[in-house]
């Protein structure tokens, strides 16, 4: 007997593996895509945007 099967949600939405912060190659760099459901996508863009990383 299984106990809480993997829950399968189909992706609707497009993100971007390391945020593109306005940067248009890495924005249409399809490398840096993943499919994700949208409240997938909307808790690891808050998250994200909550801890932004900057590098110099």
């Amino acid at each position: 007997m299984k106990r809480n099967p993997p829950r399968y949600v189909k992706a609707t939405v497009v993100d971007h593996v390391i945020p593109h912060r306005g940067d248009p190659i890495l924005f249409w760099d399809k490398r840096n895509w993943q499919p994700l459901c949208k409240t997938c996508h909307d808790k690891k863009t808050w998250n994200e945007d909550a801890n932004p990383e900057y590098r110099f």
